[in-house]
């Protein structure tokens, strides 16, 4: 099972983006509310630190937040202890279970990831702190005498997608685990988090980033990265992206990369070719009958078939441009209610239905194209009783 910490990009070589290049290196400039920064804070400096379950919508600073407080628990090695498990993506997996328990005992029954000691911990006042890489709290976290440090993080990335099997298999670890050992669970939805798992953690909620907050985030980032991006701008896609910071500095970064971090017209035409004008092709297609098709095309001289059509489409956003399904969502929305689409108030009020139904449904699914897929099939359907699908 894949394992991944964030390590800087000038690290690795490539060329860094600024969510990396710029991310907070202490409590003090994460852009979250100051309590949320006392308790991220307060539970890293304890020589006895709980079990995290931090919460948030998208792109408000969870996985920051992660990162600093494995910074700090574990000190300048922290790299080499952290183990992180993408819970989305193991759901999307066959054999998901038996993945999970190979993560969490990867030397079979016997041994568990939880269970194992780190010398690294014994040695984190004699290790050498890399330039930059100072304590997030401003100082090192003391341990106890007669106490055993915490000397191994294990991350779970998007722990609302484990599902009730998987996250009672976590219960019965976590009530094993050794004092060297902490959980970090990462989530959307704590309402999806087995109370068993709640009651033995401590939730740290991160809310939306408020518009001041993003404005002042991007106005820091430009300054660091020499941008010219003019102030309007910034209002603009702080504005655009209603609370999501992460989307906020993508967007910025993405406009100071075409040159045009000081035309406020292009952040509004880009805007529209992105969201609006997309979500308006997938409707019509959809409407149209086509959902699923399938083309041939040549890659690497040889022939293969590929996706096409609506759901293509959906995968396209989501893969490619990073949108979640909320995201999705809000765009199909915005079309239907913009009056974007030439069709009678019955379909319109057909589609809104299902568009519902769809938003329902991904609160409880833990596969987001499954509903989404829905959707635009019922959209099929629905073009074809009015006549508009192809035969």
């Amino acid at each position: 099972m894949r394992e991944r910490v964030q390590v800087p990009s000038r690290e690795r070589g490539v060329m860094a983006s600024w969510l990396t290049e710029y991310s907070p290196s202490n409590f003090d400039a994460l852009a979250v509310p100051q309590g949320v920064r006392s308790a991220l804070q307060s539970a890293s400096v304890s020589q006895d630190p709980p079990h995290l379950l931090i919460t948030g919508p998208p792109g408000v600073g969870k996985t920051a937040s992660w990162n600093l407080v494995a910074r700090q628990i574990l000190g300048p090695g922290w790299r080499s202890t952290t183990h992180v498990l993408q819970c989305r993506d193991l759901a999307r997996q066959s054999g998901a279970m038996a993945k999970f328990e190979n993560f969490l005992r990867p030397g079979g029954s016997s041994d568990t990831l939880a269970g194992r000691m780190s010398l690294d911990a014994f040695d984190r006042g004699m290790a050498q702190i890399p330039g930059g890489d100072s304590p997030p709290a401003g100082f090192e976290t003391e341990t106890g005498p007669g106490t055993i440090p915490v000397s191994r993080l294990i991350i779970l990335e998007d722990a609302d997608h484990l599902g009730p099997i998987r996250q009672a298999y976590l219960r019965r670890m976590m009530e094993k685990v050794g004092n060297a050992s902490r959980f970090i669970m990462v989530a959307r939805a704590p309402s999806r988090i087995i109370d068993a798992l709640r009651s033995r953690s401590r939730m740290i909620r991160i809310p939306a980033t408020d518009r001041e907050r993003i404005v002042h985030t991007l106005n820091s980032l430009n300054e660091q990265s020499n941008s010219e991006a003019s102030q309007e701008v910034i209002e603009d896609v702080a504005y655009i992206c209603d609370g999501n910071l992460r989307k906020a500095i993508f967007t910025l970064e993405m406009l100071e990369s075409r040159g045009l971090s000081a035309d406020r017209s292009a952040v509004h035409k880009l805007v529209q070719a992105t969201t609006l004008q997309t979500g308006r092709v997938l409707v019509e297609m959809a409407l149209r009958g086509r959902v699923v098709e399938w083309k041939w095309e040549n890659k690497g001289g040889r022939r293969k078939r590929v996706l096409v059509g609506a759901l293509a489409e959906i995968d396209r956003l989501m893969n490619e441009h990073g949108l979640d399904a909320d995201d999705v969502v809000q765009q199909l929305h915005d079309v239907l209610v913009g009056r974007r689409l030439a069709i009678p108030d019955t379909l319109r009020d057909n589609l809104l239905g299902a568009l519902a139904e769809c938003d329902t449904s991904l609160r409880r699914s833990m596969h987001a194209r499954v509903p989404l897929e829905r959707f635009l099939h019922r959209a099929a359907e629905a073009g074809e009783l009015h006549g508009l699908a192809f035969t």
